[in-house]
């Protein structure tokens, strides 16, 4: 699987450095350039399930995936395509912190058909593959990395 340079920067601006600039601005930037590739928003599964007490983010979640869907649109005439991953509940240093309490992380593993949580690689090659040319025909997708809960 080759990986452009572009490619590997765009996974570094928003998956390694959450702070970095909006996808527009990174968009704006390939455009002018007039460099192709692939942005990949990190979303969450969230924006397709109403979860109780998480208002704020199963929304602006929401609003990520169709902001990814929008720009797949205005982008693909440049050759750009934009896509986002929709992870489950990640084992990250924090995912481990919150969800380590077999009490609470009991009821949404229940609701996992694949009975686990994503580990960081499952996130990591998912991104991967969309920034490939392996994914070439795929834009204005969210690719769910949750273990089936969406279908539970």
């Amino acid at each position: 699987m080759m990986i452009s340079l572009v490619r590997i920067l765009a996974f570094f601006f928003f998956f390694l450095f959450p702070s970095s600039p909006p996808p527009q601005i990174v968009a704006r930037q390939m455009i002018a350039q007039g460099v192709p590739g692939a942005i990949v928003n990190v979303s969450s599964q969230a924006s397709k399930r109403a979860l109780r007490d998480h208002a704020v983010y199963c929304s602006t979640k929401s609003a990520l995936d169709m902001l990814s869907q929008v720009m797949a649109m205005e982008l693909g005439p440049h050759k750009i395509r934009v896509n986002t991953v929709n992870p489950t509940v990640v084992m990250t240093d924090m995912g481990r912190i919150n969800w380590s309490d077999p009490q609470k992380s009991a009821a949404m593993l229940a609701r996992i058909p694949l009975g686990k949580f994503a580990e960081v690689d499952d996130v990591v090659n998912s991104i991967l593959f969309l920034l490939s040319d392996e994914s070439a025909m795929t834009t204005g997708s969210s690719l769910m990395i949750d273990g089936g809960f969406l279908v539970s």
